[in-house]
């Protein structure tokens, strides 16, 4: 199954990696991880559905106090460092450093429970969830984050870059940092837009989340006739906003400096309807996924890394983008 929003999907018709499925017919979830393994999954049965309340007792999380990292204190503030280091030689304006949290997880957990607590304690824009257990994929993500939205020829993107407690916290880095990623995301939007069509009709926008406060703009083109989705995930994977700039130069540094892979976190996860022609990608980010093999629970979190960057200010802007989440996961939220 799967669920958007107000839309659930059931009946399961069949799965492909091939993106060109996208551009054929029915109704399609979809899950980019971050390394590039593309799962799409078609759907027969897909209806107005709210999220259903949460039953007491269906999700077991971890205790707050079971989560690893991939990357401690001393290795995330160290990576900084070694970021502001590849900046000042010239080779990368921007990296998003991230690490891995994980935890063990009861064998019968189930991720749409988890959506049910997340959508009370942690409401977001573009939540979506994927359960898809005989594919290796059991999602529940709570982003703030447009990677794409398409409506026939017409495609938009919504960099987020900056975060803070309130708007006070909102620094000169994060604007700048927000403005560099929108140059980015122009020019891969450019690869597959008309010429002359990339426009950004919001920049550096105040919004307002649960916890926390973000800056967001929106990119839009007009898409060339010859490009559908291969070729439109084709020049914006992985999205700009969680790996760098330039982003060849940046998915380099993430190689080097992080320890586990980043799976669905900061890939692309949601829906297309190939016989309408729309569909909306949020980022993986906020997002929970389940490593049967491993029996864990995995949680992302990083922060972009600028010349203005102090480690250990990135090191607590990662701590809070997960701490409300990981509250919810773990039945300690008051709103979940």
């Amino acid at each position: 199954m799967a669920r958007f929003g107000g839309l659930v999907a059931r009946g399961l018709l069949d799965v492909t990696s091939d993106p060109a499925a996208l551009d054929s017919t029915g109704f399609w979830a979809v899950v980019a991880d971050f390394e590039g393994q593309l799962v799409c999954a078609r759907f027969g049965d897909v209806r107005r559905e709210a999220v259903p309340a949460p039953v007491p007792g269906a999700w077991h999380g971890p205790a707050t106090g079971d989560w690893t990292s991939s990357l401690d204190h001393g290795a995330y503030t160290a990576g900084v460092r070694r970021i502001r280091e590849h900046i000042a030689a010239g080779e990368v304006y921007q990296a998003n450093l991230c690490r891995v949290l994980s935890a063990p997880v009861a064998p019968d957990a189930d991720v749409d429970a988890l959506t049910a607590l997340l959508a009370r304690g942690n409401p977001a824009p573009y939540a979506g969830t994927i359960r898809l257990p005989g594919h290796g994929v059991e999602i529940a993500s709570a982003s703030p984050e447009l990677f794409l939205r398409r409506n026939g020829r017409v495609v938009e993107s919504g960099p987020i870059k900056g975060t803070g407690r309130t708007e006070a916290d909102l620094l000169e880095k994060d604007h700048a940092e927000n403005v560099m990623i929108v140059d980015l995301v122009r020019n891969d939007l450019g690869r597959v837009c008309e010429t002359g069509s990339v426009t950004v009709p919001e920049l550096c926008v105040v919004e307002k989340h649960p916890g926390l406060v973000h800056l967001v703009s929106t990119v839009r083109g007009e898409l060339r006739e010859d490009a559908g989705w291969p070729e439109l995930l084709a020049a914006t994977f992985p999205p700009g906003s969680v790996t760098g700039a330039p982003k060849s130069s940046a998915l380099r540094i993430i190689e080097a400096l992080e320890t586990a892979p980043r799976g669905p976190y900061c890939g692309g996860i949601g829906w297309v309807d190939a016989d309408r022609g729309t569909g909306e990608l949020a980022v993986g980010i906020r997002t929970f996924w389940i490593d049967r093999a491993e029996g864990v629970l995995r949680f992302g979190t990083g922060a972009g890394i600028t010349w203005g960057s102090d480690p250990e200010h990135e090191w607590r802007e990662t701590e809070l983008k997960a701490s409300r989440l990981l509250a919810v996961a773990s039945g300690e939220y008051p709103g979940a």
